[in-house]
């Protein structure tokens, strides 16, 4: 068998809202003005942190839907700081208004994440669906911005804004962003609907190709999100291998796990396999317990080419994709064009 990875919680978001006020074609969630019902409490939430610090010190980011419609929201943020959690969010942009920035940064955010989609109105707000999207959320991050708190622009590349790529990454930087995160689409929740839009293996292959050289010359952090075989694909090039492989591609259920608004948790936001609940089995007991868990952290049980792979150490395939293709979260991924050297488990 092989050696399992080491378990070590180091990053976990939280689903803290289901409610949103966009509509994005792209979300994994499906999320809708709401409310929905079953959210965890105030109390619960603080119960979760406490929990969770009682094990472990990972960055915890508060997620949604959108985590600012939330109205405890910053009770939270302030509740972890000070258990000495690292605490972040993700807000869409639109509600940064300048007295929300002074409260994220009055609670102990450290950092927010806001997504852009394209480099304009017509293709960001194409793809959440909401006219003005676009100029709400850059007036949002403006805020941020003068206000010295610290942000990064997060991008969903699909066929419909991969040619706007270099023009994302240059506002970014316009912008003053610390980081610019690139995740590649995975098909869940609305995404489904956009199977269509989604790159080919041959595509991504090349997009990632294209992505490696930027990291050269970029003036910010690049990181690419759900796209794991971009690790090896940097081994095969040994683009700036020491500063861009810092972990493994896919962490979820080995490193990263995902709380749902009703408090399940999973291995990732794309990937909703419950693996236990915090009002049951509790966070430490799902986390260390869970069958699918533990099945993520031993490569041995991977099948099809992903099970054969000299490089599945430091890539690991996407878990959600395969699961969305085939059914089964420990087949191979379904958009890699590599093929192995090894033969070792490669049946499945």
């Amino acid at each position: 068998m092989d050696e399992k990875q080491k378990v070590e919680l180091r990053m976990v978001a939280w689903e803290v809202t289901r409610s949103c006020n966009l509509s994005c074609a792209h979300c994994r969630a499906s999320s809708q003005k709401g409310p929905y019902l079953g959210e965890l409490s105030t109390e619960e939430c603080f119960k979760v942190i406490d929990e969770i610090v009682s094990f472990a010190s990972p960055v915890i980011i508060l997620t949604g839907g959108e985590p600012l419609l939330r109205k405890d929201i910053f009770e939270i943020a302030e509740y972890g700081k000070n258990r000495g959690l690292t605490m972040v969010m993700a807000p869409n942009g639109t509600l940064l208004t300048a007295e929300n920035v002074a409260k994220i940064i009055k609670s102990g955010i450290q950092r927010i994440s806001v997504s852009l989609d394209g480099p304009n109105a017509a293709s960001h707000d194409n793809l959440r669906q909401v006219t003005g999207a676009f100029n709400t959320a850059i007036a949002g991050i403006k805020e941020a911005k003068k206000a010295g708190l610290r942000f990064q622009i997060n991008s969903t590349i699909t066929k419909r804004n991969v040619a706007l790529i270099t023009a994302l990454m240059d506002l970014a930087v316009e912008l003053g962003a610390r980081a610019h995160h690139i995740f590649l689409l995975v098909p869940t929740g609305r995404g489904k609907d956009m199977q269509s839009d989604e790159l080919s293996a041959p595509e991504y292959e090349e997009t990632l190709k294209f992505l490696a050289q930027r990291i050269k010359k970029s003036a910010i952090e690049i990181k690419v999100t759900c796209a794991p075989h971009f690790n090896r694909l940097l081994l095969q090039q040994d683009v700036q291998l020491g500063a861009s492989l810092r972990g493994r591609g896919c962490m979820g259920g080995i490193s990263f796990c995902f709380i749902s608004h009703l408090g399940d948790l999973a291995p990732c936001g794309y990937l909703e396999i419950k693996c236990g609940n915090v009002r049951d089995l509790g966070f430490k007991k799902a986390w260390l317990d869970s069958e699918v868990f533990n099945n993520l952290r031993d490569f041995s049980k991977y099948k099809g080419k992903c099970g054969g792979c000299e490089f599945r150490n430091v890539c690991g395939g996407c878990r959600a994709r395969a699961y969305t293709k085939y059914g089964d979260y420990l087949r191979e991924e379904p958009y890699c064009v590599y093929e192995p050297k090894s033969k070792i488990n490669s049946a499945g």
